[in-house]
């Protein structure tokens, strides 16, 4: 085994969509600054960020129930919709402005124009809907949103849902039609080919086992070459965490205190795929249902149509189950060994105060094909089992965490940035809506660990994303040039795109 050592400016652990973004970001704020990335995996964008392990939505809050909730006084809060669709408002800047200054090509190879829609049934829920559809529709953020109980008009919007109905409850929908299939596989690739004509240093196959401080303040790494056993030591002025549920563990390792009485909680992921290209045909949006009671908030039922490999696909899901592993490609002892004496008490509180959503994955696991297959019936009333398969989805790692609002052992169902006071670390923990909002976390990690670099970076950062700093939906006319721009530029407009 031999031992090197070798010293960088930056540091990106794990080849997924969060590194991938930040090193594009700081690739065009700081282009002299070396950047190195390590992925235990072959290839990049092979855990969360891959297209077959996530629902490929690209989460603006247009159809997703969990992100509005209902106040006691029966009116609905948006403040979470509004919040994350600003959010993806931001992805969706950057992701334009590199389409047109060519630093990726084809977006649509990985975006695509969809409708989302919310879908409920019962009188309760129906009731429910509209009064979202109400509070949403006067905001400029969700402009062109319709609301329809009838059932002619939603076999014109569903009609693979509404065929073969015969249940008299009632039911109904909302639709958009900016919503967007997002393969977020394919855009953290794009991303990784552009870094490397910018002479990043990719290393797959590599394992991070270690990180410490120096006495020169630095961080130091330990990695190893899975392929040959080799053993290198790294170091650099900045280290960004973004290996997924991976990342828990390392913040641990790194010993700063902004990572104590942090505990994760793993919830696995599972998708029925059509087979059957007749009903893949018959159905082009994304639609949500509302989560069942007990279920996590990733648990919301959804079926979507998808575009992976150009070719369009129809999945439904997801069922959850449950796994020690932190990642899909991750060990059976990943939960055990995160439990420290920092986090015990952290862990064991979330243990009890979790209990229904424990009961909830044991009946997830333990369901057969044939019940999977009615909960679809739901949404699909005459789906048949031959014409449906099931696919193993990423791992997602929930963040637990002692809160003022939630006392010890808080369940978090987002996403987080946790980075070391003098901000030369930062670790990203979390899941949805993970993906979509990418550019605004890794915004958020320049923010915390770089302020001594925001004015002289703010002048790149806005041209890169126009609207930084500002409230779209305090800007309306800021707003519609903005969407005109990206919808045009990435090709999600009826117009022809700017760039092809």
């Amino acid at each position: 085994m031999s031992d090197r050592d070798m010293k960088t400016d930056v540091i990106l652990i794990g080849a997924g969509i969060m590194s991938a973004t930040l090193g594009t970001l700081l690739k065009q704020l700081v282009p002299d600054w070396n950047i190195t990335v390590f992925e235990k995996l072959s290839n990049a964008g092979e855990e969360s960020s891959n297209e077959w392990n996530n629902a490929g939505t690209g989460h603006a809050a247009l159809c997703e129930l969990n992100y509005t909730s209902e106040k006691p006084d029966g009116s609905v809060d948006i403040s979470k919709a509004i919040k994350i669709n600003e959010q993806f408002q931001i992805s969706m800047q950057f992701w334009s402005f590199l389409v047109q200054n060519k630093l990726i090509q084809n977006p649509h190879d990985f975006i695509m124009p969809l409708p989302h829609m919310s879908l409920v049934h019962g009188e309760e829920n129906v009731t429910f809907l509209k009064k979202r559809f109400e509070a949403l529709s006067k905001n400029p953020l969700f402009q062109g949103m319709e609301f329809s109980d009838n059932p002619e008009k939603l076999m014109e919007w569903i009609p693979l849902i509404m065929q073969e109905r015969t249940s008299h409850e009632p039911i109904a929908a909302t639709k958009i039609d900016t919503g967007t299939d997002v393969n977020f596989g394919a855009l953290t690739r794009m991303l990784f080919d552009h870094l490397e004509t910018k002479n990043v240093n990719l290393h797959y196959n590599r394992s991070v086992s270690d990180i410490k401080r120096t006495s020169d303040g630095l961080w130091e790494l330990k990695v190893q070459n899975l392929g040959s056993g080799e053993v290198e030591r790294h170091k650099a002025k900045f280290v960004f965490i973004g290996g997924g549920g991976g990342s828990l563990h390392l913040l641990q390792k790194s010993g700063i205190p902004e990572g104590k009485h942090i505990g994760g909680f793993p919830v696995s992921g599972l998708f029925m795929v059509c087979n059957n290209p007749e009903v893949v045909a018959k159905h082009h949006a994304k639609v949500y249902g509302k989560a069942k009671v007990g279920a996590p908030p990733m648990s919301v039922p959804h079926l979507d149509t998808r575009f992976i490999d150009n070719k369009k696909s129809l999945l439904f899901g997801p069922f959850a189950g449950f796994t020690p592993k932190f990642l899909k490609n991750g060990s059976m002892f990943d939960l055990i060994t995160s439990v420290k004496p920092d986090n015990l008490l952290t862990m064991l509180a979330a243990g009890a105060k979790n209990m229904s959503l424990t009961k909830y994955l044991i009946q997830q696991v333990m369901l057969s094909k044939e019940a999977r297959m009615e909960e679809l019936r739901e949404f699909i009333p005459n789906a048949k089992s031959e014409d449906w398969d099931l696919v193993v989805a990423g791992q997602r790692v929930q963040v637990i965490k002692d809160t003022e609002a939630g006392g010890k052992g808080t369940l978090q169902f987002g996403t987080e940035v946790v980075s070391a006071a003098d901000g030369s670390v930062a670790a990203l923990l979390g899941a949805s809506p993970g993906a979509s909002t990418a550019v605004h976390v890794m915004l958020e990690v320049i923010t915390k660990c770089f302020p001594h670099y925001l004015d002289e970076w703010e002048p790149k950062i806005k041209e890169m994303i126009p609207s930084y700093g500002v409230s779209l939906m305090e800007n309306p006319q800021l707003l519609n040039e903005i969407h005109t721009n990206t919808s045009q530029t990435l090709g999600l407009s009826e117009k022809k795109p700017v760039f092809s």
